[in-house]
C-alpha cells in the first residue's frame, strides 16, 4: 500500500469481527459518522463473501474516504476465531483496496485504548470489582473487567466528542480513529506500538 506521512483530510478507523464492521469517520481531525455494517451468511466463507462486497460498495458510497485504520489482529485464546477473524479482515481490506483506497493502517488494541486514557485495569481497581463482587468465578471478574472498560470507552469518546454512542464495536472504531488522527505517522508506519 501507499507510504505517505501527509495525513488524509478523510480517515475512517474500522473495528471488525466475524459478524461486522463498525466504522468511525473522522474528517479533519473530528468525529462526524459512525455505525455499523452486518455480514449474513451460513458459514464462514459466505460471511468473508459477504464483507466483501458490502465493504467494497460502502466505500465506493463514501468516496472520499482517503485511508482506512484498522484493528490489528492479536493472541486469541481460540485457533477457529483467530482464523475466521483474519478471513473476515481480508475481506475487508480487499474490499476497501477494490474501493480504491490506497492507505491502510493498523493499530493493536492495548495501544488505541491506552492512547484514549483506558489502559488496563491495575490491582486497586482489580480488588476494588472483587470486594464489590464477591465469590465471583474468574471468568466472571474477565467479563465484567471488559465490559468495565467498554464502558470506560465510550465515556472517554463522550467527553472528548460530545457524542453518545451506545455500541460497544463503534466505539471501539471511533477510539481506533481517535488514535489514529492523532498518531498518523504510527498509523500507516507500521511501529511496533
Amino acid at each position: 500500500m501507499n507510504k505517505t506521512t501527509e495525513q488524509p483530510s478523510l480517515i475512517c478507523g474500522i473495528d471488525a469481527s466475524t459478524n461486522t464492521m463498525a466504522f468511525a469517520f473522522y474528517r479533519n481531525k473530528i468525529l462526524t459518522q459512525y455505525g455499523k455494517l452486518n455480514f449474513k451468511g451460513d458459514n464462514i466463507y459466505e460471511k468473508v463473501i459477504d464483507a466483501n462486497l458490502k465493504v467494497k460498495s460502502f466505500f465506493e458510497h463514501y468516496n472520499l474516504t482517503e485511508s482506512v485504520v484498522i484493528e490489528h489482529t492479536v493472541f486469541m485464546n481460540s485457533p477457529k476465531t483467530a482464523a475466521d477473524l483474519a478471513l473476515v479482515q481480508g475481506a475487508i481490506i480487499g474490499g476497501v483496496g477494490l474501493a480504491g483506497i490506497k492507505i491502510i493502517g493498523r493499530v493493536s488494541p492495548i495501544t488505541w485504548q491506552s492512547f484514549l486514557g483506558n489502559k488496563k485495569l491495575n490491582k486497586e481497581e482489580q480488588i476494588k470489582i472483587r470486594s464489590e463482587n464477591p465469590n465471583k468465578s474468574p471468568s466472571w471478574y474477565k467479563a465484567y473487567e471488559r465490559d468495565f472498560r467498554k464502558r470506560r470507552t465510550i465515556k472517554l469518546l463522550e467527553i472528548i466528542y460530545d457524542k453518545e454512542i451506545h455500541d460497544y464495536d463503534v466505539a471501539d472504531a471511533a477510539g481506533i480513529g481517535h488514535w489514529a488522527v492523532n498518531n498518523w505517522d504510527k498509523a500507516i508506519g507500521f511501529d511496533k506500538d
